[in-house]
């Protein structure tokens, strides 16, 4: 089938792999984009739409389900007259619509002509695969009406094929887990990546007071109790350790910075980790007595230290204020 003018054809599909229309894998300037950065993801039902749609998400796309193909145009042009606020959109399209393939084929070249070129992204999965995907959810292929699934799958397949044509990315999730898939869409659409790197890890280090209990979303908690309590210092006990005279205190004593630097170590080989595992959030609890003092000071040590190794850290002190 020959691609419509203006867009390159993809190459036959390596099973297993994935395939793009670009040989160096480099998105489209943002001037050829358009201003708005905007995804269309389409495929094979069971392919991994939905979990495309939250990766895109976390990768901080507004994301839109099931929008009716004559509807995408519009919707471009309302993220454009946002000014900023809202700067990547993603829409998720299926088969829901009938006339899904030769509409949606039409809105992305009127899109084109317009400057404002979506990129495509195209999931499948082998027939078996997708088989086994909807037997394991007891839920009927969109195209089954009173057939065989396998007959729907054909279909779907068949009807799609044109616009599989036009992708700018074809993923075959058929021997993918939902890790895998997450990196590969994070390596083609976060920030830098191939059509768009992985997506930085993102740390809140809270500072809390063990006596009014661990914060419940904590990922890691560091215990720095271990240094003495500044409480006992008069001059230093209705200050806190966001005072200079404080922390001067808290990491004058013995084994204070040897512990951020050690424990920083491990934050490190933990944010890798996380990164490989497609978890891109991270929640440091730092705690000691009443969350005033050593606390406060230690947190915002590691959040230094976690901004060094290139993580977005944000300091949340949740028991400063507290009597």
């Amino acid at each position: 089938m020959e691609a419509a003018e203006g867009v390159d054809p993809v190459p036959e599909r390596a099973e297993g792999r994935t395939v793009t229309n670009r040989p160096d894998q480099r998105p489209d300037p943002p001037h050829e984009r358009g201003a708005l950065d905007t995804v269309v993801v389409t495929g094979l039902s069971g392919a991994g739409r939905s979990t495309a749609a939250k990766c895109l998400e976390d990768l901080g796309y507004f994301v839109v389900d099931n929008l009716p193909p004559e509807l995408v145009a519009t919707m471009v042009q309302l993220g454009s007259r946002t000014q900023g606020a809202v700067t990547r959109i993603a829409v998720v399209m299926d088969v829901r619509s009938r006339a899904f393939s030769a509409d949606l084929r039409a809105v992305i070249l009127d899109l084109a002509m317009n400057g404002m070129r979506p990129r495509v992204l195209f999931l499948e999965a082998r027939d078996e695969v997708l088989v086994r995907r909807f037997e394991n959810n007891r839920r009927a292929h969109p195209l089954q009406g009173d057939g065989r699934l396998i007959d729907g799958i054909v279909a779907e397949r068949r009807l799609l094929a044109g616009l599989r044509d036009e992708a700018d990315l074809v993923v075959d999730t058929s021997d993918r887990s939902v890790h895998d898939l997450r990196r590969e869409i994070e390596r083609a659409f976060a920030t830098g990546g191939e059509l768009g790197g992985a997506q930085p890890l993102r740390a809140t280090v809270v500072s809390f007071g063990y006596k009014y209990g661990l914060p419940v979303d904590a990922d890691l908690v560091v215990d720095v109790r271990f240094l003495p309590n500044p409480f006992w210092i008069p001059e230093l006990r209705e200050l806190t350790g966001e005072d200079a005279e404080v922390r001067d205190y808290v990491l004058a004593q013995q084994g204070a910075v040897e512990f951020i630097d050690r424990y920083s170590e491990i934050l490190e080989i933990i944010g890798a980790g996380y990164s490989r595992e497609g978890k891109h959030y991270l929640t440091l609890a730092i705690g000691c007595t009443g969350g005033k003092h050593r606390s406060v000071v230690m947190a915002r040590q590691f959040a230094d230290r976690l901004s060094a190794m290139g993580v977005r850290a944000t300091v949340v002190n949740r028991d400063l204020g507290r009597e």
